[in-house]
């Protein structure tokens, strides 16, 4: 669906006012309805605050990663005494040193993948801003400049996301070490009891295992921010694939959303109920009605709004998009306009989709209405 192919006048369930035109720069009419929280308040597009939480654009903040420096401790030289325990002893800082140059080999693939992460998001960060500036001053629906730029914030999320990658295979390994590491501590330990030692030999060995327990630690902090690190990155690559639907949808109509509606709700609570099936929505008063009375109704950025703030106190919420028809005009007349009502309920419903509004929250329906004087869709909170 093209965004752009409306333009809307949306309003309240309690002010329906008549169809007039206005400039592409006109203020965007009031929205009234049913508040999630309070009784019923009418609420500015112009003045209401974005649902991402960023006013001004929206965009997540590149996640922090860890920045320990993980170099071992070293291995201790001694001498071969000549006794089984003193060969077992050279045997086992042998071993030490192996695992100590992985540990280092490790360590150094991990601050090269974060700093290449850093730089990545750093450079999407800084991108998606300057599409969603671009769209808040205003510009042209599918502008190609804006098309080039998230194109290459794509291309940035999929490095970010070969970076997780990376990173997955790395732990792995680590986890390998660990292994190896819990082996050579219990080795280590082990040669205490070992029979024919001379003083020196114990002496090497209490050395040894320290610099074994020193190693074991490290490596089981290495695993620990090497996980940190693969679940905040992922939780960021995540989120901003959602984000970027949003942004496409964005471009496409030439206005400023914000951030994704799915991550909207997960950030203030958790993903929400299935929808199920459509509610009754007699008495009932709608959070937003779109009529579409002219051709190009310029919709989105009102429902955006509207939904989102729904969003921000309710994360759970889930809604019913009801399209409405006019009884006049006769049976023909009427089976016309019921099946335009429905394609239009089907474009809100991918507008809000596109949006991140995930479509399990949004059960759909259909009715006809005396007091209608155009087709109309209505979304209510459920």
């Amino acid at each position: 669906m093209v965004l752009f192919k409306y333009r809307a006048i949306i309003l309240g369930a309690t002010l329906l006012l008549p169809a007039c035109s206005f400039s592409e720069s006109a203020l965007w009419p009031s929205l009234t309805g049913e508040d999630p929280v309070a009784p019923s308040t009418q609420v500015d597009n112009q003045t209401a605050p974005s649902a991402s939480g960023n006013a001004n654009t929206g965009v997540n903040p590149p996640p922090q990663l860890g920045q320990t420096d993980f170099t071992p401790v070293g291995v201790t030289p001694g001498a071969d005494t000549g006794t089984f325990v003193g060969r077992k002893v050279v045997e086992l800082r042998s071993e030490l040193q192996r695992l100590q140059e992985a540990v280092m080999k490790h360590n150094s693939d991990l601050q090269t993948l974060r700093a290449g992460m850093v730089a990545n998001s750093q450079t999407y960060h800084d991108t998606v801003g300057s599409v969603n500036s671009r769209l808040q001053v205003g510009t042209t629906p599918g502008n190609p400049i804006l098309v080039q730029q998230f194109n290459a914030a794509q291309d940035l999320l999929d490095a970010l996301n070969s970076d997780i990658a990376s990173m997955n295979k790395l732990a792995t390994s680590i986890s390998g070490m660990s292994t190896m590491s819990a082996y050579l501590a219990e080795s280590t330990r082990s040669a205490f009891g070992v029979s024919g030692a001379v003083d020196e030999d114990h002496r090497q060995l209490t050395i040894l295992s320290d610099e074994v327990d020193q190693t074991v630690i490290l490596i089981e902090r290495l695993l620990d921010e090497v996980a940190d690190d693969i679940r905040r990155q992922s939780g960021y690559v995540g989120q901003e694939r959602s984000n970027l639907n949003t942004l496409a949808a964005g471009i496409k109509s030439g206005e400023i959303y914000g951030a994704s509606l799915s991550n909207v709700a997960t950030a203030a609570r958790g993903p929400g109920p299935i929808a199920g099936t459509p509610m009754d929505t007699a008495g009932r008063r709608p959070l937003v009605v779109i009529r579409f009375d002219r051709d190009k109704v310029a919709y989105q950025q009102a429902l955006y709004n509207a939904v989102g703030q729904v969003l921000e106190r309710r994360p759970n919420a889930a809604f019913d998009l009801v399209a409405v028809a006019p009884t006049s005009g006769g049976t023909a007349r009427v089976a016309l306009n019921s099946t335009k009502a429905r394609r239009h309920a089907e474009e809100v419903l991918r507008s809000l989709v596109e949006m991140g509004l995930p479509p399990a929250r949004v059960a759909v329906s259909a009715k006809t209405s005396s007091a209608s004087k155009s087709n109309e869709v209505h979304l209510y909170l459920r």
